[in-house]
């Protein structure tokens, strides 16, 4: 029996950090970002439906969606945005499934995928156990600064455009503390993992 584990975070709270320990684990990790790039790649069936409905002027002369151009359109229009997802998120959570169905046909005891807004989509129906990497409002604004060299304001902008991690700390089944060293994370890490009954090699 595998378990399905969804890893969630918020920007800059070092969910990434995670994922990279979880594949030093030999664990796959299926990533929501990478499918949704992959979804949307020329000859994909997400790709024919978006030039469908936005057109071929935001295609690049390589015939590959111009993502900045397609962005701006999105940024600026919700009805365009809500489109775009109900066109795009369908193919990331099939793309997702066939990858967990061909984890378990492999017997992997521990199977994660890597979703950002795994609470605000509502994909937890897809996970077994939940963990949230965690960091407050503090820390993570100054690693965002420090790691996209953008202004305070520019920083709080991007962090209050998401569901708030203290809020997510109510909704996850475990919570790493993500405030400290490295060190202190993976033994978080492996203590959980542990507890689940999952004895992994340390990475």
């Amino acid at each position: 029996m595998s378990l399905v584990i969804g890893l969630t975070g918020g920007i800059a709270s070092g969910k990434s950090t995670v994922s990279k320990m979880f594949k030093e684990m030999d664990i796959p990790v299926v990533d929501a970002d990478v499918e949704a790039r992959l979804a949307v790649e020329k000859g994909e069936p997400a790709y024919n439906k978006i030039i469908a409905v936005f057109g071929a002027e935001i295609l690049m002369e390589n015939g590959e969606i111009d993502r900045p151009k397609l962005g701006s359109i999105i940024f600026h229009q919700a009805e365009k945005r809500s489109l775009l997802n109900e066109i795009v998120h369908p193919e990331v959570r099939r793309r997702m499934m066939e990858q967990i169905a061909a984890a378990k046909q492999n017997r992997e005891d521990v199977i994660v995928l890597d979703i950002p807004l795994l609470f605000e989509s509502k994909l937890t129906y897809m996970v077994d156990k939940t963990i949230l990497v965690y960091v407050d409002n503090e820390t993570q604004l100054q690693r965002l600064i420090d790691r996209n060299q953008l202004s305070g304001v520019d920083a709080e902008a991007r962090v209050r455009s998401q569901l708030p991690l203290a809020d997510k700390v109510k909704l996850a089944d475990e919570v790493i503390d993500n405030n400290g060293t490295v060190e202190e994370t993976k033994k978080q890490l492996l203590d959980l993992l542990h507890r689940w009954g999952m004895n992994q090699k340390k990475p």
